[in-house]
This record gives structure tokens, C-alpha cells and sequence, in this order.
């Protein structure tokens, strides 16, 4: 892009742009500011607000609330009583099994001296039985509990879904119509600015203080497409849309406006005579598009055939190289001084 102007003018468009990026970020900054704190224009409206009765909602979570530690306090309780259980029935079964054991022996003997240890131990094998049953009562009735708990849980959940069902729509109209203040304001922020920027970038440019205005416009861009789009409600896809839509279109037609006058005047230059369109012609840019090997007249490429010296434009006949009237070096015709010995060029004075 610099390749063809003075080191200075190198570092002096570089710097300008670097302060139309610093000016451009420090207004994002500040606009990001001012455009975070406008949803505050309006508390944030949630669902319970609508949900009628207005204090259904509180009173079911409340109670859901009181129910939540008694459900889990009854979900230990029924770990241990199943432990206690089987415990309780492991103990009978072994106790079981020595009996039959001890009486299969006592019948094998025939004793009679044995008679009241199987009745101690039947006894034994009784009240192993009723701990084993005084678990089993309460492991069933720490279940009913558990599930009453877990139905009234339920119930209450149930019913909490169906009060917010009720007033989603509510809720979402109250919803849109806040997402459209917002915008509305987010809206009269960024047109003004896009306003500024439009004006800006059609009657500054160029001017001294372009840098300065392309930062502003640099921002009014940002403004719309980070801070504005994206807040957009539903609809905002046909917002975004159109915008391009509209964008491309009045760009599309100042380049087309452009093109035509662009070739308006290649017209009219290609009838003018040879000397006219060199004096039309600036030395900068003549020498930056020959560097390029492009006619600074015709804008055509350069070109010659076999190994002739292409002097003259073969489209227009532009002359391109001459030679200097001191030491007679092939140079380029629009060359102030010749680059072999300082002369001035043709048509220049020192």
C-alpha cells in the first residue's frame, strides 16, 4: 500500500491510523458504558410475576422447601432400617439352622435330659423371630412415610408446572414488550450515530481531520453490529437482513455511479491527442503505474513483442521511455531527473 511514497508519509499514514483505531476504541468504551446500563431502564420482569395467585408460588416452594429435608431424612432412615432388617433375618436364619441342627441330634440320642434346652432354644428362636418382625414394621413404615413424602413432593411440583404454564403467556408478552424498550433505546442511540458517521464519511474524507471522523464512523459501526443486532428481538433476523439489504444497495450504486464515470473518462481521454493526456497525467502517479507495468493512460498493461523496448503504449500511444539528452540512458519519460546522471529530464527545468 506505501510502497510508493516517501518513508514519512509511510510512518505518518500508519500513525493516522493508529488514531483512528485508539480514537474509534476509546468511544466503544465509552458507548459500551452507556449501552450496558440501558436495560436498567426497566426491571428485569420475570415468570413468577405472573403467575396467579401471586402468592401461590411462594407458598409451594416454601412448602417444597419444608418437605425436601424431611424426604431425605427419610431416605437415611431407610438405609439403616434395611440394614437393621437384614441384620435382624440373618441372625433368625442362623439361629434357625443350629436348631434344626441341635434337634436332628436330640432325636438321633433319644435324651430326655435335653428337653429343656430345646425348649430355651425354641424360646431364643421365637424373640430372634419378633426382632426380626419389629424391623420389618418399621422398615414398612419408614417406606409409607417415604412415599407420602414423595407423593405430596410430586403433587406440589405438578402443580408448580402448571401455575408457571398458566402464565408463560403473560409472561412472554410482558417480556417482548421490554425487549422492544430496550431496543427502542438501544435504537435512538445507534441512529444518530450512524446519521453522524454517514455524513462524516461522505463530505470529511480527506479532509485534515479524516483520521478523527474515520475512528467516529469506525465506532457507529461497531455501535450498530455488536451493541444493537444482537439484541434485536425475535424479529430481528429481518431487521439485520433488510439493513444489508439496503447497505448493498446504495453501495452498489455509487460504485456503479463510479464505474461510469470512470469510463466516461477513459473515453474522453483516449480521444484527446498524446501530449494533452501526458500533461493530464500526474508524475507520481505515472511512474507508481509503470512501476506496475500498467499505461498511466489507458490503465491497459504494458506490452511489446520479441525484444523490442517497449517505449510507446501499444493501446494508446502513450510514449512510456525515452532517453536522456546527456548520457542518452533508456528511462522512464516521466522521470524528473535520469537516474544515471541527474540530468533533467525532458520538458523540466532544474
Amino acid at each position: 500500500m506505501f510502497k510508493f511514497l516517501r518513508v514519512p508519509e509511510k510512518i505518518f499514514g500508519l500513525v493516522m491510523w493508529l488514531v483512528s483505531l485508539a480514537f474509534a476504541t476509546f468511544l466503544i468504551g465509552l458507548g459500551g458504558k452507556v449501552v450496558a446500563d440501558l436495560p436498567r431502564l426497566g426491571d428485569r420482569v420475570t415468570i413468577d410475576d405472573y403467575v396467579t395467585p401471586r402468592d401461590a408460588l411462594p407458598a409451594l416452594r416454601s412448602e417444597l422447601r419444608t418437605l425436601e429435608p424431611r424426604v431425605r431424612d427419610a431416605a437415611t432412615r431407610q438405609q439403616q432400617g434395611r440394614l437393621a432388617l437384614d441384620s435382624a433375618r440373618n441372625a433368625y436364619n442362623a439361629a434357625r439352622a443350629t436348631h434344626q441342627n441341635w434337634l436332628a441330634t436330640r432325636t438321633a440320642t433319644t435324651d430326655p435330659s435335653q428337653d429343656p434346652e430345646v425348649i430355651r432354644r425354641t424360646r431364643e428362636l421365637d424373640e430372634l423371630k419378633s426382632r426380626e418382625r419389629q424391623a420389618q414394621v418399621s422398615m414398612e413404615a419408614i417406606e409409607r412415610e417415604q412415599l407420602d413424602l414423595a407423593q405430596r413432593a410430586d403433587a406440589l411440583r405438578v402443580r408448580e408446572s402448571d401455575l408457571l404454564r398458566d402464565a408463560q403467556a403473560a409472561f412472554q408478552r410482558a417480556q417482548f414488550w421490554q425487549e422492544l424498550r430496550v431496543f427502542g433505546a438501544r435504537l435512538a442511540l445507534t441512529l444518530p450515530l450512524l446519521v453522524i458517521a454517514g455524513a462524516l464519511w461522505a463530505r470529511k474524507r480527506g479532509s485534515d481531520y479524516w483520521p478523527l471522523h474515520r475512528g467516529f464512523v469506525l465506532f457507529a459501526v461497531f455501535t450498530f453490529f455488536v451493541e444493537l443486532v444482537p439484541y434485536l428481538p425475535s424479529y430481528g433476523g429481518y431487521v439485520r437482513y433488510t439493513v444489508g439489504v439496503i447497505a448493498t444497495a446504495i453501495v452498489g450504486h455509487y460504485v456503479i455511479k463510479a464505474m461510469r464515470r470512470y469510463l466516461a473518462q477513459r473515453q474522453a481521454a483516449a480521444k484527446q491527442s498524446e501530449a494533452e493526456r501526458r500533461h493530464a497525467l500526474s508524475a507520481d502517479a505515472a511512474v507508481k503505474k509503470l512501476a506496475a507495468n500498467v499505461c498511466p493512460a489507458c490503465e491497459r498493461a504494458v506490452m511489446t513483442t520479441d525484444k523490442a523496448p517497449a517505449n510507446f503504449c501499444v493501446h494508446c500511444g502513450l510514449k512510456l521511455f525515452d532517453e536522456c539528452g546527456n548520457c542518452h540512458t533508456r528511462k522512464n519519460a516521466f522521470f524528473h531527473y535520469c537516474p544515471s546522471c541527474g540530468s533533467v529530464g525532458a520538458g523540466q527545468t532544474a
